[in-house]
C-alpha cells in the first residue's frame, strides 16, 4: 500500500534514526496474491517449470497498477481437478516388501542412496535423508526420475533463472488415484525432484506425506541442496548492490523518500521489483501535484522475506532517491510469535535518475 503502517519492535535499528517507513509493509504481505502451489499436488509425477521472467514481470506490473489505482482490489486463486481410480504413471524406484508404510520407512537402500549421493558443483547440501520434503511459497516445479540423480536435478535448476535450490527424494505413491472404489491401492515408489526459488533448508522440509483416502503417502531419503543465486542486472538500472539487511531510510531534510512497497508471494525475483518501480513512476507521472511534481521511483530495495525460516516472497521497497548499505539495518522482526528475517537484499538505482517533474 502507498502508506506504510509503523510498528514497534524493529530489531537492530539505531534509536536516533527516524522511522518514516517499515520493512516489510504488513498490509502488502497480508493482501499479496496467494501462490497457486507450495509444493507438488498430491499424486503429481510431473509439473514442469512454467515460470517466465517476462510473464511474471507483466503480472507484477498489473498488480502494482491495480494496487495504486484500487488498493481494495481482490486477488484470485486458480484450482485444478483429477479423475478417481485413474492409473498413475509407473514409479521407477524400488518397492519394498511387504507393501506397508513401516517397510517403506525402514528400507535401507533409501537411506544409503541419499547419504551417498554426490553434491553437484556449486551447491551446498543442507539436509540429508529426511522423512519429509520441502513445502514453501517458492515452489517452481516437479520432475520424476528413473534414478536418484542429484546432478540431473541440479541441471534442471540451473536452467531456470530464479531457481536457487532443489529437493530430491523417494515417495510412496498409490498405483491408482485413491477413491471410494479403490481406497487403499497397491503402492510404487517415485523418485521426485522439486525445484525452488529460494534456499531449501530443514525449515522448509515440513511435508511428511498425507493420507489419500486410506492410502498413506510417506517420504524417505530426502536431500536438500541450495546455491548462491544473486539477482540479474536490469536495463536502465545500476546494480544489483548487495545489502546485509533491508533499507531503513531516515527522513531527508524532513522529507520522506519512501513511496511504498509491493509484495509478491512466491520465488525470489528482483525483476518483479523492476516492474513495480517502473509502473509506480508511470502512474505517478500521470498524476502530478499542482506544481507538476510527482514521486519518481529512482531506487528500490528487493529482498526475500522469510517467516520462521521458510521463504515467503519478494518485497520491493520503493524510494525517490538511492540509499547506501549503511542504511541497510533492518534485519529481523517479530510479529507475535512469528520470526521474520530478511535475506537476499539488493539495491538498484535508476540510471539516469528521474527528476520527478513534468
Amino acid at each position: 500500500m502507498r502508506t506504510a503502517i509503523l510498528i514497534s519492535a524493529l530489531l537492530g535499528l539505531a534509536a536516533a534514526i527516524p522511522r518514516p517507513q517499515e520493512a516489510p509493509d504488513w498490509d502488502e504481505v497480508d493482501t499479496a496474491t496467494p501462490v497457486n502451489a507450495t509444493g507438488p499436488a498430491p499424486g503429481a509425477v510431473s509439473e514442469p517449470v512454467t515460470y517466465s521472467d517476462s510473464a511474471e514481470s507483466d503480472e507484477a506490473a498489473q498488480e502494482t497498477y491495480a494496487d495504486l489505482s484500487d488498493p481494495n482490489a481482490k486477488h484470485k486463486v486458480k484450482r485444478g481437478v483429477n479423475d478417481d481410480c485413474a492409473p498413475q504413471p509407473d514409479g521407477y524406484g524400488p518397492t519394498p516388501t511387504p507393501d506397508t508404510v513401516p517397510a517403506f520407512l525402514a528400507y535401507p537402500p533409501f537411506a544409503s542412496t541419499a547419504k551417498n549421493a554426490p553434491t553437484p558443483h556449486g551447491y551446498t547440501r543442507n539436509f540429508v535423508d529426511l522423512n519429509a520434503s520441502s513445502n514453501a511459497n517458492t515452489y517452481l516445479g516437479l520432475y520424476t526420475f528413473n534414478s536418484y540423480d542429484t546432478q540431473k536435478c541440479a541441471d534442471l535448476c540451473d536452467a531456470v533463472n530464479v531457481c536457487t535450490g532443489f529437493n530430491i527424494y523417494f515417495e510412496r505413491d498409490p498405483t491408482v488415484k485413491p477413491a471410494a472404489a479403490c481406497p487403499n491401492p497397491a503402492s510404487f515408489t517415485n523418485i521426485k525432484c522439486t525445484l525452488w526459488g529460494a534456499n531449501v533448508t530443514t525449515a522448509t522440509a515440513v511435508n511428511k506425506g498425507q493420507y489419500r483416502r486410506n492410502f498413506q503417502v510417506v517420504i524417505r531419503g530426502s536431500n536438500g541442496y541450495s546455491k548462491p543465486n544473486p539477482p540479474n542486472p536490469y536495463p536502465g538500472y545500476s546494480g544489483p548492490t548487495f545489502f546485509p539487511c533491508a533499507i531503513n531510510a531516515p527522513l531527508l531534510n524532513g522529507v520522506n523518500t519512501y513511496i511504498g512497497q509491493q509484495y509478491f508471494k512466491g520465488p525470489y525475483d528482483a525483476g518483479k521489483c523492476v516492474a513495480a518501480c517502473n509502473t509506480t513512476t508511470a502512474y505517478d507521472h500521470r498524476h502530478p501535484d499542482g506544481t507538476g511534481h510527482y514521486d519518481a521511483c529512482n531506487f528500490f530495495n528487493a529482498y526475500l522475506l522469510t517467516k520462521n525460516g521458510i521463504p515467503d516472497g519478494t518485497a520491493c521497497s520503493l524510494y525517490t532517491i538511492p540509499w547506501g548499505k549503511q542504511y541497510a539495518t533492518n534485519c529481523e522482526q517479530y510479529r507475535g510469535s512469528d520470526h521474520y528475517t530478511i535475506d537476499n537484499s539488493y539495491g538498484y538505482s535508476l540510471n539516469p535518475q528521474d527528476p520527478g517533474h513534468v
